[in-house]
């Protein structure tokens, strides 16, 4: 299926994945090492539902279609959300998800299933950390070349308040494994409040750099490590963020390659009350707390991608892949009221090529393919 609007060039592929459901959300890509594409999502009513559960989908090598989705989480009680794969060295394939009570953040799991023939078969639903709630997951495991796999997760943190979740109090860690998954350790990224989605990858110098989202939609932020388990506190970038996800990846060239919303709380009229809510408030409100608020509903559009050569510090080359008014004052798909370009996946194919999905109008997942080169023919925007 072509995507009918809202693109800004040509590309070398444009379409959306099968649909799995009324509202289809936080995708994230896969390859294989057979050359086969994995693409996952969540799928149901509408966030933070009980019927809300994990699909995803194979485009075979050398396949211009890909297959219809299939299911894979069963939690009826629970909405399932933000999946993503990861390929471990001995071949097995995980797939990692978390598993929370309706609307609830600080209530989620991360659960685990795991594949021996890459994805055509699953063994059965487990708990990664039993005894951990509020563990969130959108980025990929990376592999040190200590052997150590690192899984970026962050904490969704509520006050002994009575009030629920609503991500003002989240921050970010890394869990480490040194047995493939036996055990784990937790490393804490310091002074990290509202940082939240962290994405990491390593650098041609042997270091690695982690971006993130931020609560208080204003900026992407940044931070380094010397090992992916020791970090520096994250400070902002010269990109805007707009309490969404964004993802980035380290390209064979040594370049970074990141895909996002350009857009902040700067560009809201009015902000959500909350993520499950489509109660609207004055964005300048002040609010008596002792930490910034979460700010909601900031438009999640253009979908824009930035291509950095200096490991992340600037981005001068950006284009943007999908332009509307990203209007995401609401979740509801059911009425296509949500108008938003969102939660991209970016990875780059073995012929250079980057691949790129994300949510369309929270009703569809977007599928792009495009080169390097076309992205440095746009320009920084000022």
């Amino acid at each position: 299926m072509q995507l009918q609007d809202s693109l800004t060039s040509h590309f070398d592929t444009e379409m959306t994945l099968p649909e799995s459901g009324i509202q289809s959300h936080a995708s994230n890509l896969a390859l294989l090492p057979n050359g086969d594409v994995l693409c996952t999502w969540f799928s149901g009513s509408e966030e933070g539902k009980s019927d809300i559960s994990i699909f995803y989908s194979r485009l075979d090598k050398g396949a211009d279609q890909w297959t219809l989705p299939q299911k894979v989480s069963d939690n009826p009680q629970r909405s399932d959300q933000n999946p993503m794969f990861f390929q471990t060295p001995k071949g097995a394939l995980w797939l990692l998800f978390t598993s929370q009570d309706g609307g609830n953040q600080d209530t989620a799991i991360i659960k685990r299933r795991i594949s021996e023939d890459q994805g055509h078969t699953w063994g059965p639903e487990t708990v990664l950390f039993p005894g951990k709630t509020g563990l969130f997951i959108r980025q990929d495991v990376q592999i040190t070349p200590a052997g150590q796999w690192v899984l970026p997760v962050f904490h969704c943190v509520i006050k002994d308040d009575g009030k629920p979740w609503d991500g003002s109090y989240d921050y970010s860690a890394v869990f480490a494994t040194d047995d493939e998954g036996q055990s784990w350790t937790e490393y804490k990224v310091p002074d990290s409040l509202g940082c939240v989605h962290m994405n990491i990858q390593p650098l041609t110098d042997g270091t690695y750099v982690a971006f993130y989202r931020s609560r208080w939609a204003d900026n992407i932020y940044r931070s380094t490590s010397p090992d992916a388990l020791h970090w520096s506190v994250p400070e902002k970038t010269e990109l805007p963020n707009n309490n969404s996800s964004i993802q980035f990846t380290a390209l064979a060239d040594g370049n970074l390659a990141i895909a996002y919303n350009a857009a902040s709380k700067a560009d809201a009229t009015v902000r959500r009350s909350s993520l499950y809510s489509d109660g609207l408030e004055d964005k300048d409100a002040v609010i008596d707390t002792d930490v910034p608020r979460a700010f909601w509903g900031a438009p999640r559009a253009p979908m824009r991608v930035a291509i950095s050569g200096d490991g992340g510090k600037s981005w001068p080359y950006q284009r943007d892949v999908a332009i509307g008014d990203g209007f995401a004052l609401t979740n509801d798909s059911k009425n296509k009221k949500n108008r938003e370009f969102s939660y991209p996946s970016i990875k780059q194919a073995i012929d250079g090529d980057l691949l790129l999905t994300f949510t369309y109008f929270r009703q569809k997942i977007a599928y792009l393919r495009f080169s390097e080169d076309w992205v440095k023919t746009g320009k920084k925007e000022s």
